[in-house]
């Protein structure tokens, strides 16, 4: 049987979403950005994304399709995203299922998505397969967002996910009546476990289908996109303490000590 993604609204309890999250390892969430902060951070992205080359010629061996752009460093390059990073509810999901198994979550992955017309289908993956080291079923290291910065259909390649994937054991694969497209409006967010099995999906329309990935992962893992090149110190010291506390500057526990005399400004906040 196919089961559904579960869909709340952002006035919705967040016990409600946590058991969904909990149940289905995936849910969508309308209503928590407006479409004026969705084009802002468009904007703020636009000549980083428009100076993106796009390959034409696909190679289906590799993990990322042609006709797609991808760029990085959101934190750094739009500072109107930060909202998407320290969103409320998301921290809280974000507590609920990363906070038991660190100190501190921090930022993994930040990262826009454009998806043209004739991209294919990305390969199924988990958020979690660099560390397989873990066996499947892992623990909850990962939690991914996608935000909604255009539709998303099933046309035009909206992410495709397997509920319930981050429950199974290794040799168990997705049938394709099991995999489901996340279509949602502009500015409604996509939340998955990093144990779930998801992908892009692909594109035939005649739409660009634009996204914005922001992960989060445990304090104590190495994040899958180098934070310190991508919001570096200069950068860094300027941005919103929160927004340098989440992509790692602190130490967590024991690990990731400094000289206090060149970290001091970005750690403490001055």
């Amino acid at each position: 049987m196919t089961l559904l993604i579960p869909q709340f609204q952002s006035t919705d309890s967040l016990a409600t979403i946590t058991d969904a999250l909990d149940g289905a390892g995936c849910a969508v969430i309308h209503g928590l950005t407006s479409s004026e902060i969705v084009d802002t951070v468009k904007h703020e992205l636009s000549s980083f994304m428009a100076a993106t080359p796009v390959a034409e010629a696909d190679d289906p061996s590799t993990f990322y399709p042609a006709k797609t752009r991808r760029i990085s460093a959101l934190m750094a390059r739009s500072p109107t995203s930060h909202q998407f990073a320290l969103d409320p509810v998301v921290q809280q999901l974000c507590e609920h299922h990363l906070g038991r198994n660190c100190e501190r979550y921090q930022l993994h992955v930040s990262a826009g998505l454009d998806i043209g017309p004739g991209a294919r289908e990305q390969v199924l993956h988990r958020e979690e397969d660099p560390f397989k080291f873990f066996p499947l079923p892992r623990p909850n290291m990962v939690i991914a967002t996608m935000w909604a910065m255009t539709r998303f259909t099933k046309d035009s390649g909206a992410t495709l996910l397997v509920p319930g994937s981050h429950r199974w054991e290794a040799d168990r694969k997705a049938d394709p009546d099991e995999v489901v497209s996340a279509e949602m409006p502009k500015g409604s967010v996509l939340v998955w476990l990093g144990g779930t099995l998801h992908a892009a999906g692909a594109n035939i329309s005649d739409e660009w289908r634009y996204g914005i990935i922001l992960s989060y992962s445990l304090g104590w893992l190495r994040q899958e996109e180098n934070q310190y090149f991508d919001l570096p110190a200069d950068i860094g010291a300027h941005a919103p303490a929160a927004i340098r506390e989440l992509v790692g500057y602190p130490m967590h526990g024991s690990l990731g000590f400094f000289d206090p005399t060149v970290g001091e400004s970005l750690v403490g906040g001055r």
